[in-house]
C-alpha cells in the first residue's frame, strides 16, 4: 500500500469518513470498512501467513479439479500457490484490493469458500476462531492505517 499511495489514501479516506479522527477504530466500525477489509484480504492473497495449511489425510478417493487424490493421501495446500494462481488471478503480483469488492461493494470477508486463496483455514476442521482472527486482523490493520502516516523510505544513494 505504501508503494501505491492512491490505495492507501482511499483506505485512509474511508477510515476518516466512518471513524473520524477523534477516536480509535472499534469492532462496530468494521461492517462499514469494506475497502480496508478488501486491502487486508489482498495482503493475505499475496503474502499468506504460512506457506501451507495444516496437513490433511484423504478419507476416500477424490477428484479435485484435474487431480485424482487416492484414499490415505496426505494433502497440503500451498497458500502462495492458491493466492498467486495465474489461472484464477489477473495481474497476480499487483496489489489490487478492488478485486475483492463485490458488485454492491458490501460484505468483504477474509475467507474464501471457493479456495482461490487461504487466509486462515477452511472446512469443518478449519480454524475454530476464524471470525475472531479475521476481526482482530482487520482491526489492527485499520488502526495502523488510521493512526499513522505512512511513506515509502527515501531512495538510498551510494556516495562515491
Amino acid at each position: 500500500m505504501i508503494n501505491q499511495p492512491e490505495i492507501l489514501k482511499r483506505a485512509s479516506k474511508e477510515l476518516d469518513s466512518v471513524v473520524g479522527r477523534d477516536r480509535l477504530v472499534q469492532e462496530s466500525d468494521l461492517t462499514y470498512l469494506t475497502y480496508v477489509k478488501a486491502c487486508a484480504k489482498e495482503v493475505f492473497r499475496i503474502h499468506p501467513i504460512a506457506p501451507f495449511n495444516i496437513p490433511h489425510v484423504s478419507m476416500e478417493d477424490a477428484t479435485v479439479g484435474d487431480y485424482f487424490i487416492p484414499k490415505g493421501s496426505h494433502v497440503l495446500l500451498s497458500r502462495p500457490g492458491l493466492g498467486r494462481n495465474p489461472r484464477i488471478w489477473e495481474e497476480l503480483l499487483k496489489f489490487k484490493p478492488k478485486r475483492h469488492l463485490k458488485d454492491d461493494g458490501w460484505d468483504v470477508v477474509l475467507t474464501d469458500s471457493n479456495l482461490r486463496m487461504l487466509s486462515f483455514s477452511m472446512g469443518r476442521r478449519g480454524c475454530e476462531r476464524v471470525l475472531l482472527s479475521s476481526t482482530m486482523t482487520t482491526m489492527l490493520f485499520a488502526r495502523l492505517i488510521h493512526r499513522f502516516t505512512w511513506n515509502a523510505p527515501p531512495v538510498c544513494q551510494i556516495l562515491t
